[in-house]
């Protein structure tokens, strides 16, 4: 069987697309990472959130049962007493043996104490109250005579090994509705630091904060009671909610450890009744651990896989990169402008037929080209011909300006280049000035040839040529970018100028490099109302005239160029400063 000249592309190519046919088996796989990721990242959520929560009730409970034991024993004061808590009355041994029994009835009971409205009255206890135990009795005797239930801060009493966390919680004694006196206990929290430290496991970090974001107790010895943690985002969150806050909220959050700032997952879980929070935060790198070896692994299959099909793809894939590449590397030469480029390849397949076209075509484009380019030149020579012999029309009109416009041409370009323009602008920048003064050719020679100074009339009909110009240019679309130039080279930054008074920022940059150079070049050279000036008496005005008239940026760039003799200017004779204020007065 005889084989054809050329072996079909599509049959390569539909190899290649059978094997591609893995690409939806990725993306496959990704989606069924990608939903496993956020399930295994919301049972995370969801474990701190029960953990919190389960801890939070726990406490709640335990206060509400506290605070109930208080109304009982507040009752039992005053069936004991009668109603009479009296100096005389609250030290009997019967109110003394229930403040007692009551302490003992409870292993987080530290202290219990029975005042009446004169502060007197009896205690018991395993601990004696310290300044800071006195002073937080003192703030819950002030809350009784208001009412008010009192719940503590967090205080740590005792050192060394008999060191413990408390909280002092008081209840007030009424009898028809007057005053006697008040009931307060110191809570042991160690209970609490317990369940904090039994929680706290594979990287979860719990304590409790109270609502002004202090801590309460935590499961290490990082924090110390009382200590501010509002710099957690997480405690800043509850915080910002209120005493009253209710809802269980789980966030990611960032925070900084040591020098650098990790990314954690946390939960804080309110405790209403004594404005608490329980926060549980675990780095997300040990949160999502389940969830990063998950990606691990399936990067590992995916970049096994990859290998297995990069080891068939390079066979396939040679058949087409090899003759291909050629026939780039010849395009982009081509691309770069070299047309001697051919492409040499041997295949059987359209490929084949393709670099012979190619050659065929490169052949073709490079005739082309080279036709182009002849006729391209031709072209700009004859454009800038054109606008060159145009302004030599316009200079040889006015014998007192010939070479007039050659000469801010020149000024124009060193300034532009001066300050760094880019090329494309520096090419409009010559040819707007070499045209800036094409207006002239509609002025009647009676005033564009008259040798002395012009009268009032005279002068406005001669700063027509502005307006002139910019009409002359505006029908031909190539020169549409250069009318600013030429209409706007006689305004002034303090919008003392014509045709249009701009001022400042309203005037663009070519017309502002453009009357500088043009009153550089009419006060250094003669003309029938003022001799030739000093070139460098003329660069000291245009510096006095900054600001006012001229760009500082373009003063200073005309300022350098002169200084380093780019210019190369005959000396002219010194002139007096009235000279100096005719020539800025009729620079036209």
């Amino acid at each position: 069987m005889r084989l054809p000249n050329r072996i079909p592309l599509l049959y390569l190519i539909s190899g290649v697309l059978i094997f591609v046919g893995v690409v939806p088996l990725y993306f496959y796989g990704t989606q069924v990472v990608a939903i496993n990721r956020e399930r295994l990242k919301i049972n995370e959520q969801l474990l701190q959130n029960t953990v919190t929560k389960s801890l939070s009730d726990d406490v709640e409970h335990r206060q509400v049962t506290l605070q109930s034991s208080l109304g009982n024993l507040a009752a039992a004061v005053l069936v004991t007493s009668g109603g009479n808590l009296t100096e005389d009355h609250v030290n009997t041994p019967e109110l003394r043996a229930l403040v007692e029994r009551f302490t003992s009835s409870s292993d987080i009971l530290d202290y219990a104490t029975l005042l009446n409205d004169e502060g007197k009255g009896v205690s018991a206890g395993r601990i004696a109250p310290d300044a800071f135990v006195q002073r937080e009795l003192y703030h819950a005797f002030v809350a009784a005579r208001e009412g008010r239930v009192y719940n503590g801060q967090a205080l740590t009493v005792g050192s060394g090994k008999d060191q413990r966390t408390t909280m002092l919680v008081s209840m007030p004694v009424f009898s028809n509705d007057h005053f006697l006196g008040m009931i307060g206990v110191v809570v042991d929290l160690q209970y609490l630091i317990s369940s904090l430290k039994t929680a706290s496991q594979g990287g979860l970090e719990m304590f409790v904060v109270d609502h002004e974001g202090r801590l309460v107790a935590g499961a290490d010895s990082h924090y110390a009671t009382g200590q501010e943690m509002t710099t957690n985002q997480l405690v800043r969150t509850f915080v910002n909610q209120g005493p009253h806050a209710r809802l269980v909220a789980t966030t990611e959050f960032a925070m900084m450890r040591g020098k650098r700032i990790v990314d954690m997952l946390g939960t804080f879980s309110p405790v209403p009744s004594l404005q608490w929070a329980v926060i549980a935060q675990k780095t997300q790198a040990d949160a999502y651990q389940s969830v990063f070896e998950m990606q691990r692994q399936a990067r590992l299959f995916a970049l096994l896989a990859t290998l297995l099909s990069v080891a068939f793809g390079i066979f396939a894939a040679r058949q087409l990169a090899t003759p291909l590449q050629t026939l780039t590397q010849s395009s982009r030469a081509i691309a770069r402008g070299d047309f001697s480029q051919r492409v040499q390849v041997k295949s059987r397949t359209e490929i084949g037929e393709l670099a012979d076209t190619f050659n065929s075509m490169t052949s073709e484009l490079e005739r082309f080209v080279l036709d182009l380019r002849r006729a391209a030149e031709q072209n700009r020579t004859l454009f800038l011909s054109s606008i060159q012999m145009l302004a030599g029309a316009v200079d040889e009109k006015d014998p007192y300006t010939r070479g007039h416009s050659d000469r801010v041409t020149r000024y124009s370009v060193l300034i532009a280049k001066e300050l760094e323009l880019p090329e494309e602008e520096v090419e409009k920048i010559r040819i707007s000035a070499q045209l800036h003064d094409v207006g002239k050719i509609g002025i009647e020679d009676r005033i564009l040839k008259k040798p002395g100074a012009l009268t009032p009339d005279e002068y406005e009909i001669m700063k027509t040529h502005t307006t002139k110009g910019a009409a002359i240019l505006r029908p031909v679309e190539m020169l549409k970018e250069m009318i600013p130039g030429i209409e706007l080279h006689h305004e002034s930054l303090d919008g003392r100028g014509y045709p249009h008074g701009l001022k400042g920022e309203e005037i663009p940059l070519t017309p502002r490099i453009i009357m500088v150079a043009d009153c550089f070049d009419a006060m250094t050279t003669n003309r029938p109302y003022q001799a030739a000036m000093d070139p460098e008496y003329v660069v000291r005005i245009i510096n006095s005239l900054v600001n006012t008239k001229f760009d500082p940026r373009v003063v200073a760039a005309l300022t350098a160029i002169f200084e380093r003799g780019d210019f190369r200017l005959r000396r002219a004779a010194a002139v007096t400063p009235e000279v100096q204020t005719v020539a800025a007065g009729k620079s036209v």
